[in-house]
């Protein structure tokens, strides 16, 4: 009898437009790492291949290729009925690109990439798995991902797209992201890092923010909350530290804001660090004040590494933690009961300590890289399945 050939790993793409890293490079650099490469080869398209997210990559091995040429879309910008039509005419070039390369999935990630590969990825005969990190009422999601997406993954149940004549609920799978639960840091050296950082003592209060500087985000009312604590629990001497990158001159809002309620002093803009986590686990508080965000990355984070957590109950904070279990719920929009919860904790170290330690247990349980990574591979599967939907 003849060798039985073995089949060939399937061809999974995954393009990205523009060269910002964000939470969604972060998830694919740990689902990559976790794909049994025996099944599914993946492809990895930046559009400057000496730019941030190709470092990005190659910090932990994966390589990348130069993606075909496509417009560099600005992040959060809305796509015009011009540049839609300037997209769709370049969709067949990249559809070619596809055909040539044998790809039979493409797993696009954000906004602009659904934007750039949607209809290459149909027009190549390839399907389509849309990963929503977005609000439920994004315009892509909910007039494009019908047509094109053969399936849509959403980070959250609140990111998932609500039901309606025209949607892509019923082909619709939750997923929270993948974290690294082996990473482990000296919380008292990252904690004395950052104090040598800011020039203060070990008796300072250190509260976290970190994420993109983006009007979702809330940074603004971060500033509001660090100045509300102030007032609360001056004995803290709470400092407000900001990891992260500001867009379209959020930065230097923050900065002004800061000198606005006079507590320039207390607010310090750190950058974009890494390892994220190291960074987190020296604070002594991570504040989330950010609404609607379908599932923050750094919330997680914070959980592993034992940073107890103060955040809006919104979007899907609420998904995440457990009001006075694994970390506090406030009202949105509130820089008051976000100084209030804060205040609260970094006076009773016990109790924080205490909830803390339930936050890393449950975030060791759920949101393990190989979990997200067995559920994304089982949704490969079904996708290219015989019978499976050709077309939208």
């Amino acid at each position: 009898m003849g060798e039985v050939k073995q089949p060939q790993p399937v061809s999974v793409c995954f393009p990205f437009v523009g060269d910002l890293v964000g939470g969604s490079h972060f998830s694919v650099r740990d689902l990559i790492r976790g794909l049994d490469r025996t099944r599914f080869t993946p492809i990895i398209l930046v559009q400057k291949p000496d730019g941030v997210i190709a470092r990005f990559f190659a910090e932990v091995g994966v390589a990348v290729e130069t993606a075909p040429p496509s417009a560099d879309l600005a992040h959060g910008a809305s796509v015009s009925p011009l540049r839609a039509l300037s997209l769709a005419g370049r969709a067949i070039a990249l559809a070619r690109f596809l055909r040539r390369r044998g790809v039979a999935i493409v797993h696009s990630n954000d906004g602009r990439t659904h934007a750039t590969w949607a209809l290459a990825t149909r027009l190549a005969g390839a399907k389509l798995l849309w990963h929503h990190r977005g609000a439920p009422d994004a315009a892509g999601l909910r007039y494009v991902a019908p047509l094109l997406a053969n399936r849509v993954v959403a980070v959250s149940r609140f990111a998932s797209p609500p039901a309606g004549a025209m949607s892509a609920a019923k082909r619709s799978d939750v997923v929270h992201s993948p974290f690294d639960t082996s990473a482990s840091y000296d919380r008292n050296e990252a904690r004395n890092a950052i104090l040598a950082d800011i020039g203060k003592s070990g008796s300072t209060g250190l509260v976290g923010f970190s994420g993109v500087f983006i009007d979702r985000k809330r940074p603004l009312l971060f500033v509001d909350a660090i100045a509300a604590l102030r007032r609360q629990a001056p004995e803290l001497d709470a400092q407000g530290l900001l990891f992260g990158e500001g867009l379209d001159g959020m930065d230097v809002k923050v900065t002004e804001r800061a000198k606005e309620l006079g507590i320039e002093d207390a607010i310090h803009v750190m950058g974009f660090r890494t390892p994220g986590a190291f960074w987190l686990a020296g604070c002594d508080l991570l504040m989330v004040p950010a609404v609607n965000e379908p599932f923050g990355r750094t919330l997680i984070e914070a959980m592993l590494v034992q940073t107890p957590v103060v955040a809006t109950a919104s979007g899907g904070n609420v998904e995440a933690i457990r009001d006075g279990e694994t970390g506090r719920l406030v009202p949105a929009e509130n820089a008051q009961a976000l100084g209030d919860a804060c205040a609260v904790l970094l006076r009773d170290p016990a109790a924080a300590a205490a909830i803390a330690s339930r936050a890393r247990s449950e975030a060791l349980e759920n949101f393990g890289q190989a979990r997200h990574a067995e559920a994304i591979m089982a949704i490969y599967d079904r996708m290219i399945a015989p019978g499976t939907r050709k077309a939208a």
